[in-house]
């Protein structure tokens, strides 16, 4: 039997995939290496913007790698000999800088790889790693320098003032070069923002140094020095728990920051023709490629396929969601013994027993439990 419009009653849609060419129409892919690019798929398909390609992000890293080396040496026996924990914290924060650089770049090129054998998704996650494990690093070198700065209030040695105060003024120059580097690139990347908050913190770190060899060379207020220090734990720890908690939710599957699942299953249900949304998954890939999948029941007379597209247009233009997995049955469809019936009229309720052991909630319309 058919319904109105020569469809086949009994539709269903499982992750098609719409690309959209037209015959006669293609054209070759041309980029430059800066050039911002986007493409996109229908169902089942995604969509990646740039203004920055990586090859470009990539070349602002490595730059800034080497302005970082460079000074690093330097900052290490200038603290030294002026026995300045605020100089040795910014040296040691500058190596997790360096390495933070060398983590992203590697990650940049593992995630570039395509998707092949076990890895469906490619390795875009490597990125996340590389974010986590900056903020790892924080969050433990923060803990040795808060020791340290601690033990030197205590105790506090001499401390050079006025070759502080100088380092420390080159050492804000430099980040300052290093951190405009990094904001080059693209820093939707929880990677590249990984690293580029590693420079933020020490370019404060560095202000607050400046500051502290001030007043030592002023003053001769030595316990300023290990006073600077506590300054740049309190920004390692917050830079660190901010990297650890965002790649934390993109590990655990958590929806996107800024999008309640809850809602948004409600917002598809309100759509014409659909009965039920249950199974609605929400998470991201990485960082700015967000993902959904979700199982919709449609009326009997409903036309599935329009279903389809119409909320995956609803997706895109109003989530920013172009990556959806959508399955797309009539009420009843998968109960062997329910008879469908054609008509007209607002869409039935699904069977009691329809997916009892759907995976969260279950969105109807009216009201419902969440």
């Amino acid at each position: 039997m058919k319904a109105p419009g020569g469809r086949p009653r009994r539709e269903r849609a499982l992750s098609e995939h719409a690309h959209g060419h037209h015959p006669g129409r293609e054209r070759p892919h041309g980029h430059r290496p800066d050039h911002s690019h986007a493409h996109g798929h229908g169902q089942g398909g995604h969509s990646h913007a740039h203004t920055v390609s990586p090859d470009a992000d990539r070349r602002w890293l490595r730059a800034a790698l080497a302005l970082i080396c460079a000074f690093m040496a330097v900052e290490v026996v200038i603290g030294l000999f002026a026995h300045s924990l605020a100089l040795l914290s910014d040296a040691a924060h500058m190596l997790t800088d360096a390495a933070s650089i060398v983590l992203a770049l590697v990650a940049m090129r593992l995630a570039a790889r395509p998707a092949r054998g076990g890895y469906t998704y490619g390795l875009k996650r490597a990125e996340i790693l590389s974010a986590q494990a900056n903020g790892i690093t924080l969050l433990v070198l923060s803990i040795w320098l808060a020791y340290e700065a601690v033990r030197r209030l205590i105790e506090p040695p001499a401390v050079t003032g006025r070759l502080v105060l100088v380092t420390a003024l080159a050492g804000v120059v430099v980040n300052l070069i290093a951190t405009w580097f990094l904001s080059r690139a693209n820093r939707s990347s929880l990677n590249v923002e990984g690293a580029y908050q590693h420079l933020l913190t020490d370019l404060f770190g560095f202000v607050a140094t400046a500051v502290a060899g001030l007043i030592v060379w002023t003053t001769g207020f030595a316990r300023a020095d290990a006073l600077a220090t506590l300054v740049v734990v309190a920004l390692m720890l917050r830079a660190g728990y901010g990297l650890v908690r965002e790649s934390g939710r993109i590990f655990l599957e958590a929806a996107p920051a800024g999008v309640d699942p809850d809602a948004l299953g409600d917002h598809l249900v309100a759509a014409d023709e659909v009965a039920e949304v249950h199974d609605l998954h929400l998470w991201q890939i990485t960082s700015g490629e967000p993902a959904l999948s979700a199982h919709i029941l449609v009326a009997p007379s409903g036309d599935c396929h329009k279903v389809r597209r119409r909320l995956q247009e609803l997706l895109s233009t109003e989530y920013g969601i172009t990556h959806a997995t959508l399955q797309v049955d009539h009420v009843g469809e998968q109960d062997a013994d329910t008879v469908l019936h054609v008509g007209s009229g607002p869409a039935p309720e699904p069977a009691p027993g329809h997916c009892e052991d759907a995976h969260g909630p279950v969105h109807r319309r009216g009201p419902h439990h969440h």
